[in-house]
């Protein structure tokens, strides 16, 4: 007798995507919120965006003189190398954060999951600004820094064009590319594919850009008879000090330059709602990000030391990185690659500006920023929260009125973004610690017994960072030379414990009410009439989902 196996197909393509849809909405429900993006980067367009967002090698380009002053060549190369090593553990221990718990708000929302308790939230809270608060002077910084290579970019082909130095020309260039970042990024998401195109453009050219500038410095020394390398030595041992602090202390200050340029890995923490299988593909694209960007950085640093020419020129150069390239290149070649450049840092910039609208969303989703329910929204047109991001927009266009009287201020407010950022990687790792790592419920990408280990170092690490970035570049300032960010830093925190009273503690992360939030904010905008939200009594106490 023969039986008759019925013959078993395996799902297709299509209906494997719906399933994996579907888990993705199922754990973000679980989470307490809806499933109101996207899902339309895959891992590589995610780490195109993560690798950008670093811009290791050419952040380093940029604050060059910093590390030639404060260590020189062994600060900028083997500071890099304990940076990286550091910066590793902490990409993991938040990556382990990530697969347990893949939401928008990131490391605030994972204090509040791990310490569910009145303090925990309110550090929760307070976490949430401090990143928030990060990721708006992030978006400023590198927009400030493009409005100087554009500027320079002038002043290149006419040295003596005093409007460079004007603070109304410099705000208007600023406001202009804050205006234009933000436009790219509403109608970059009315069709799925294109946003995720862009950051694969930006990727690529990022990386062509990478070769073709420490090829063409490296050529031009090679050919041009006037030009020579750096020895090995200099390049691998040299030890220079100009800052007026004892060694012990220049050498963490110099890791300021190489911490710099490896921050804001978070960014796929903030995009994870916008990425299929978040749980196993996020934490794999912070890890990597962090390594090719810190690897990257290595060798253009290399290459940049090999083929410095007036060291002293270069260390008290505004722009180190134009000076270098004119010093080698000559005016013309200068000129071609710094615009590459600016296009390029244009690119990164909107994805900067995506990462930071994610996160201010995320934050207003939950319920922690002024007029939560109206930043909430997620426009049903263009796919994309236009309200948060035009808010952000405004706010960043209005830091940038300090060019017109107080650059100091400005310099401060643009500096403090690592040092926020910092501070948000070690909040939930030091809550985690507290806790114990048994509260954590593993997601697919897990440390084991390394965890511990990983958690520690990376807590060193940020305390011992954070307290440096403090510090001022020589240890007698004047008033003007003062490192302003610890009061920028201050002014934040009292804003944030301000908001806490007015609005916070009421309605922040109220868990069971978030997706209900998200819901009528949705049938607003739809013309629905919401039905009132449950009570937001601050005794009512906070479950867990």
């Amino acid at each position: 007798m023969t039986v008759t196996v019925p013959e078993t197909r395996r799902p297709s393509r299509a209906s494997r995507h719906e399933d994996r849809e579907e888990q993705d909405a199922e754990l973000l429900a679980a989470l307490g919120h809806e499933q109101q993006l996207s899902r339309q980067f895959n891992m590589w367009s995610m780490l195109a965006l993560a690798f950008t967002v670093l811009g290791t090698w050419s952040t380093l380009a940029q604050n060059l003189a910093t590390g030639l002053r404060a260590g020189g060549p062994v600060s900028i190369l083997w500071g890099l190398v304990l940076v990286t090593f550091c910066n590793l553990c902490v990409a993991v221990s938040l990556g382990e954060l990530t697969s347990s718990m893949p939401t928008a708000l990131g490391q605030a929302y994972w204090i509040f999951r791990l310490y569910n308790t009145p303090l925990g939230r309110f550090i929760s809270y307070m976490c949430a600004w401090i990143n928030t608060f990060g990721w708006w002077t992030l978006t400023a910084s590198q927009t400030a820094f493009m409005t100087d290579f554009i500027l320079a970019m002038k002043t290149m082909f006419d040295p003596d064009w005093a409007a460079a130095g004007y603070g109304w020309v410099e705000f208007l260039i600023y406001v202009g590319l804050t205006a234009l970042l933000t436009f790219i990024n509403i109608i970059a998401c009315r069709k799925d594919r294109v946003l995720p195109w862009i950051n694969n453009v930006v990727g690529v050219q990022f990386s062509v850009l990478f070769l073709a500038i420490a090829m063409a410095l490296l050529i031009s020394v090679g050919i041009k008879a006037h030009l020579a390398y750096q020895s090995g030595h200099f390049v691998f041992g040299t030890w220079i000090n100009q800052t007026g602090w004892p060694s012990g202390v220049i050498w963490f200050t110099g890791l300021v330059q190489s911490a710099y340029g490896l921050t804001a890995f978070d960014a796929c923490i903030h995009m994870v709602e916008e990425l299929p299988s978040p749980s196993k593909t996020g934490p794999k694209v912070i890890w990597l990000s962090v390594a090719i960007g810190s690897l990257t950085g290595f060798i253009f640093m290399m290459v940049c030391l090999f083929c410095v020419q007036d060291l002293d020129a270069l260390a008290n150069a505004d722009l180190p990185f134009i000076e270098l390239c004119l010093e080698t290149m000559g005016l013309t070649g200068a000129a071609v690659l710094l615009a590459l450049f600016i296009i390029n840092g244009v690119g990164q910039n909107i994805s900067i500006m995506t990462t930071a609208s994610r996160l201010t969303w995320g934050f207003a989703r939950d319920g922690g920023l002024p007029f939560d329910r109206y930043l909430a929204v997620v426009s049903t047109y263009w796919s994309v929260p236009v309200r948060s991001l035009w808010a952000q927009g405004i706010l960043i266009a209005f830091i940038g009125i300090l060019y017109l009287f107080a650059n100091t201020v400005l310099e401060a407010i643009l500096s403090v973004s690592t040092i926020a950022l910092t501070i948000s990687y070690a909040l939930p790792i030091a809550v985690l610690l507290y806790v114990g790592r048994d509260k954590l419920v593993p997601g697919p990408f897990t440390l084991g017994r390394w965890g511990y280990a990983a958690n520690v170092v990376s807590l060193i690490y940020c305390s011992i960072t954070t307290v440096f970035f403090f510090f001022p570049s020589d240890p007698n300032p004047a008033p003007a030379d003062m490192n302003w960010a610890i009061a920028v830093f201050g002014v934040m925190l009292v804003i944030a414990v301000a908001f806490w009273f007015i609005q916070g503690r009421r309605s922040y992360l109220k868990t069971e009410q978030s997706l209900l939030r998200s819901v009528m904010s949705q049938e607003a905008e739809a013309g629905v009439v919401p039905l009132p939200l449950p009570s937001d009594d601050p005794v009512e106490r906070v479950k867990s989902v």
